[in-house]
């Protein structure tokens, strides 16, 4: 009775305390309860407070100075012996966190661009899946890792990115699925899109950039665009697999001819070098603009490039508003931006220059060529041509995942 008494007490005092105390001020005090009660106190404390007896005689240790070994301890001021604890799970499960992104990063919300980012999947989903890969992980450590990743816990506000699709994560999930098949195999997959058209001439750049003190560099006041220069109009193409990328800088007119045009510079150039046994192509592209799901004339000149290539060539769109989840804007675009920062784009050549000298530690390389062929704009595709057109569409979503295969007569 009388030691059911002494736990009784000892669990009370230790509760009230417990929101007072650190992980050591907690072992301290249970030594000291321990010590004071003598013989049979350290069990006693160990069934009130839950502690572990080998916990409460590091405790004991310490209120008495008694050095473990060559190692004297645990200063005042620390909580552990440096080193103490449990190693970081990711450091003895070298592929946690990439088993993890991966689950995470098809249905990313957020800026992409930004290292604030939410993702619709619940932690305890995320650990599930995790399980069912061989991970040991539970919830609240996936929620750790989550932020380690840069993922932020966030309130529901709708953001900016058009109307919802009701099918938008599903056709993420769809092409997450279709790019790592297409790697798997070693077939090439590319991510592809226009970027803004830039004013040609000694106009502000955005940015900043080391000059000689009191000698900026002087550009126009007004940004009205030089009639013989123009506008330049870079278009990307940027490979998933190999993190290399390819440039077109045209200066006619941003159509679905001059984007399939610098998808087939690209492969001739770049990619047929990379993957000399391709057989098939993955193209991930908006849903709209010269690339759009509804325009035509992207189809035909898509079948034009499957016949000169030999290649099969699969198209999957994103869904409408989430243009800036292309890969190509924030592994691509973002560093050729920060590459020319704060200088005037006085001519095509530096602009082509530029961009073609754009490097990363990551091991980012991008060539670049000037295009100067027309583009005219109005182009009409009729029923016959379409017909020709030899696509398959995907049972899912066939609008946005099709197929279009050489051969087309």
């Amino acid at each position: 009775m009388a030691d059911s008494i002494l736990v009784e007490s000892l669990r009370r005092k230790y509760e009230s305390l417990t929101p007072l105390l650190n992980e050591r001020l907690r072992r301290l005090w249970a030594a000291a309860e321990a010590k004071e009660i003598g013989w049979g106190g350290m069990t006693a404390v160990a069934r009130a407070t839950g502690l572990s007896p080998t916990t409460i005689g590091v405790g004991l240790r310490e209120l008495h100075q008694v050095p473990r070994g060559p190692d004297p301890g645990p200063p005042p001021q620390r909580v552990r012996r440096p080193g103490g604890g449990r190693k970081p799970i990711a450091s003895h499960d070298p592929s946690l966190l990439t088993d993890l992104e991966a689950l995470v990063d098809p249905v990313t919300r957020g800026d992409p661009q930004s290292p604030l980012r939410w993702t619709c999947k619940s932690t305890r989903k995320l650990a599930e899946g995790l399980q069912q890969q061989g991970h040991r992980v539970g919830y609240r450590t996936v929620a750790a890792l989550l932020e380690q990743l840069g993922y932020s816990l966030q309130s529901n506000r709708k953001a900016k990115e058009g109307a919802s699709h009701p099918d938008r994560n599903a056709q993420f999930q769809y092409i997450s699925d279709q790019v790592r098949r297409f790697q798997e195999q070693g077939q090439p997959v590319v991510s592809m899109d226009a970027k803004k058209k830039e004013l040609v001439g000694d106009f502000k750049n955005a940015g900043r950039e080391y000059q000689p003190q009191g000698s900026p560099e002087e550009v126009r006041v007004h940004d009205f665009p030089d009639k013989e220069l123009g506008k330049a109009i870079p278009y990307g193409v940027y490979d998933l697999t190999a993190n290399r990328g390819w440039v077109s800088v045209g200066i006619d007119h941003d159509t679905a001819r001059f984007a399939v045009e610098t998808l087939r510079r690209w492969w001739f150039h770049m990619g047929s070098k990379v993957y000399p046994k391709a057989k098939e192509l993955l193209v991930t592209a908006d849903s709209g603009g010269s690339n759009g799901i509804r325009v035509r004339l992207w189809k035909v000149a898509v079948q034009e490039l499957a016949d000169a290539t030999g290649l099969q060539v699969k198209v999957c769109h994103f869904p409408p508003g989430t243009s800036k989840w292309n890969k190509i804007e924030h592994r691509m675009f973002c560093h050729i931006t920060e590459n020319w920062r704060g200088r005037p784009l006085r001519s095509l050549e530096v602009i082509v220059n530029l961009i073609g000298s754009t490097r990363t530690k990551a091991g980012l390389q991008i060539e670049a060529e000037l295009d100067t062929n027309s583009y005219p704009k109005g182009i009409e595709v009729s029923d016959e041509e379409m017909a020709r057109v030899r696509i398959k569409r995907d049972e899912f979503h066939g609008d946005w995942n099709y197929t279009i295969s050489p051969g087309g007569h």
